[in-house]
């Protein structure tokens, strides 16, 4: 445990937002023909989207090595990035989606997202109510909070964004536990210890209705984070689950109030065509909440995957509470019974 990190992802929000050169790759008229020509390649195979690796997916030398570089800034640097200029407008549901899972599968392997095994997810408004504990809050319209989701690495394609809102937030964990660590060093080392988050229904065989598991994970010198403030707050509905103390309760507001100090966290507006990759074990990524278009074939609408990366970091026991197991490109998403692994094109 080290009482302060300093790291290529220990950057504050106000310097990403004026150097947007750091983090934006624009994507050229070669690559972009590129991986339109790899997605027609494979969609006449006629195989289905959830068989998509990377050696079906095949691209040139120099492309493939930017998306290594990308990979190795995801795990070693500052933990995300943005590819810009897919022209999803010009593509169908089936190309867009296959040219998105393809980057992904040159960057690590998609891991199920929810009960009903989906590899590739669809971040939009169901009308699911942001109340109920059973709820996963990116279908709904609600702000999401500052969180990290179950997967070394988190995705999205902007098909198309909202009538007003729904950007996204970034902060760095390990600028988190800086500030909380200075200010208030008995407050960042209780969330060093085990906290319940609640599983949201998706329980997997044998397992409780909530996992057991520190915010701030101290393991082989580095820091991981893992959060979501109101799945922590809805575990508490299980009697068996670890009590909040005022003290708790206490080290979870700072932390939130530290998440959403516009002095250490940034916003970006996805607009369609973008794709966002950001790693979980270093940073947090929030939603604001959106008022969506009337006409149903404009509503905000993303696709995400969920990846498990090659060569990343070692995670401690704790993480197999969430994440299944802890081997290193085979890890997280979401296992339960009788799941089937699916890449559905639209929201089912």
């Amino acid at each position: 445990m080290q009482a302060r990190l300093e790291t290529p992802a220990t950057w504050l929000g106000p310097d990403m937002a004026a150097n947007p050169n750091r983090w934006t790759w624009v994507l050229s008229d070669d690559e972009i023909a590129t991986l339109r020509q790899a997605a027609e390649n494979f969609l006449t195979t006629g195989r289905d989207l959830a068989k998509l690796r990377a050696d079906n997916f095949d691209l040139p030398a120099p492309l493939c090595n930017k998306l290594l570089d990308l990979r190795n800034t995801l795990i070693n640097g500052q933990g995300f990035s943005l590819l810009r200029g897919l022209p999803v407008a010009d593509l169908t549901r089936a190309e867009a989606a296959t040219i998105f899972y393809g980057i992904g599968a040159h960057l690590g392997h998609a891991r199920s997202q929810n009960a009903r095994g989906h590899l590739l997810g669809h971040v939009t408004d169901l009308g699911a109510d942001p109340n109920d504990p059973n709820t996963r809050i990116y279908q709904t319209h609600a702000r999401q909070s500052f969180h990290t989701d179950s997967a070394d690495v988190v995705g999205l394609l902007c098909l198309r964004d909202a009538k007003d809102g729904g950007d996204s937030l970034l902060v760095s964990a390990e600028v988190i536990w800086n500030a909380m660590y200075e200010a208030r060093p008995e407050l960042a080392l209780l969330l060093c210890d085990e906290i319940s988050t609640d599983r949201r229904g998706e329980v997997p065989e044998g397992a409780e209705p909530f996992f057991n598991i520190p915010v701030f994970n101290w393991f082989a010198g580095k820091l991981s984070g893992i959060y979501q403030r109101q799945y922590i707050d809805s575990a508490q509905r299980f009697p068996d689950a670890v009590r909040l103390t005022a003290r708790h309760v206490e080290a979870l507001d700072l932390f939130d109030t530290l998440a959403n100090d516009p002095a250490l966290n940034f916003r970006m507006r996805l607009s369609p065509g973008d794709m966002q990759f950001v790693y979980n074990h270093a940073l947090l990524h929030d939603r604001t909440g959106f008022t969506d278009h009337a006409d149903p074939d404009m509503r905000r609408h993303l696709l995400r995957l969920w990846l498990a990366i090659p060569g990343d970091r070692a995670l401690p026991p704790a993480f197999a509470a969430r994440y299944g197991r802890i081997e290193v490109g085979n890890r997280g998403g979401v296992d339960v019974p009788g799941e089937r692994l699916i890449a559905p094109l639209s929201p089912v």
